[in-house]
């Protein structure tokens, strides 16, 4: 494929120079009796050809060096010209580079990873298949506009929303602020979203797509291949689910969105961890949860499910949070045998790692590096509390292979990154998988689940 397109690039470019120099050379025809312009003319043509000449140069060595190589040399190329575009997204205004990045995604201008995972990344959760275990963090692809992007970037899952039944402006703005020298974002969106009504149509169309490639393509595959991924393709897809800012019953915003959307998903998550939504950390307390938590899972069981069975459900839960908190939530999540939990949203605490930035003042949740510590502590510590029972998801201020590897030997099963892809761009993916197998291989795990909770035990 790679050769065809520069073959084609090739003879595109060869028309245009022969017409062009068809066009020169009848231009100079026409004036060569002008005493002045003759010689200018004349000099310019000389460049030109030399221009001419060095270009189809350049291109046909470039052609034919491309057509000697794999694909997935062709593929590594692309994935690391990417990292010429992350200065121009770094000049624009943060929220208008977000939409930049979601939109490139949607329209498929971004690399497709056609590299295969190790399979020491492989791993099965839930009963769904993941072909490894970095996922993308809810956040990014808020109306699930860009899944399929997004997915063939090479991430093992990709979660959208959060989302809410009635569409939100969300908070005023300015209100996402670049960190850069801490690798720190700090956000106070308050779950702006197009509404669950917009994100269930697309998530009908990309539904309906997948079936329909399945079906054509059915008569091509083998039977007894193993097929990874889930409703959204070739990758696992999460839909996370929020609430409203005026809603003054949580459950039933939250009962809305899992009537609505669970359809289309491979998980469900419940956010009740936002920092930028009043009085949303008040759901994680002991009663509040299971409460919540009883309606929710109440309201998907009452539909009616294939094979497959119901999404699984899981919560998102805060760093900021005391031990007693953590064992209430752990006892919730036992109790009601919860599928799993997501460690974790932003804080609203400042490390002293950022307390010296003047933005660090900011009201909001701040994701990055600096929260790494504190939510692979809390992480650990929740492990420990629900005893390795119940997957866990690791997020927050993963930037590279070994920052996944630390939050998998903390107890996580899966890993989510957000604030160092809007930093590194589409090439920080292939590389944390990359030194992620590098990781396993070192200290002799042949799988991911092997080394879940090493450090725990």
């Amino acid at each position: 494929m790679a050769a065809w397109s520069s073959r084609k690039l090739l003879g595109d470019v060869l028309l245009r120079r022969v017409v062009s120099n068809n066009q020169v050379s009848g231009f100079r025809r026409c004036f060569s009796s002008a005493p002045h312009g003759a010689p200018k003319i004349g000099h310019y043509s000389k460049k030109g050809r030399l221009l001419t000449g060095a270009t189809i140069g350049l291109l046909i060595a470039g052609g034919a060096y491309v057509s000697t190589v794999d694909e997935a040399t062709f593929c590594g190329w692309l994935f690391s010209a990417t990292k010429l575009v992350n200065p121009f997204f770094a000049l624009l205004d943060p929220e208008f580079a977000h939409k930049l990045g979601v939109s490139a995604a949607a329209r498929g201008w971004v690399p497709r990873e056609k590299r295969p995972d190790l399979p020491s990344l492989g791993l099965e959760v839930w009963g769904r298949k993941f072909s490894n275990p970095v996922g993308l963090a809810a956040g990014f692809d808020k109306n699930a506009e860009a899944i399929d992007g997004l997915l063939a970037l090479g991430f093992g899952f990709v979660e959208v929303g959060s989302v809410t039944p009635v569409p939100q402006e969300g908070n005023p703005k300015p209100r996402i602020f670049r960190l850069r020298k801490e690798g720190a974002i700090i956000n106070r969106c308050g779950f702006n979203s197009e509404g669950i009504v917009a994100v269930a149509k697309r998530l009908g169309a990309q539904h309906g797509k997948r079936k329909l490639d399945e079906t054509s393509n059915s008569s091509t595959s083998s039977n007894d291949e193993v097929k990874q991924g889930g409703k959204a393709g070739p990758g696992i897809l999460g839909v996370n689910i929020g609430k409203n800012k005026t809603t003054e019953d949580a459950a039933l915003d939250y009962v809305q969105g899992v009537h609505t959307l669970s359809q289309y998903a491979d998980y469900l998550v419940i956010n009740v961890s936002s920092p930028n939504t009043p009085g949303l950390r008040m759901l994680q307390g002991r009663k509040q949860l299971k409460d919540l938590v009883k309606k929710v899972q109440a309201a998907r069981d009452e539909m009616q499910w294939g094979e497959e069975g119901p999404p699984p459900l899981l919560v998102k839960i805060a760093p900021d949070l005391s031990k007693e908190d953590l064992e209430d939530i752990a006892a919730v999540a036992l109790a009601l045998h919860l599928d799993g939990l997501i460690i974790s949203n932003t804080t609203v605490s400042r490390p002293d790692s950022v307390s010296r930035n003047p933005l660090a003042s900011e009201t909001g949740g701040l994701s990055g590096k600096p929260l790494f510590n504190l939510s692979t502590n809390i992480l650990k510590d929740m492990y420990i509390l629900t005893r390795g029972r119940i997957p866990l998801i690791g997020c927050g201020g993963i930037s590279s292979g070994e920052d996944a590897y630390k939050k998998i030997r903390a107890g996580a099963t899966l890993v989510q990154l957000y604030t160092a892809f809007a930093y590194g761009g589409p090439a920080l993916i292939p590389q944390i998988k990359a030194e992620l197998a590098a990781c396993l291989e070192r200290d002799g795990f042949k799988s991911i689940l092997e080394a879940v909770g090493a450090d725990c035990r």
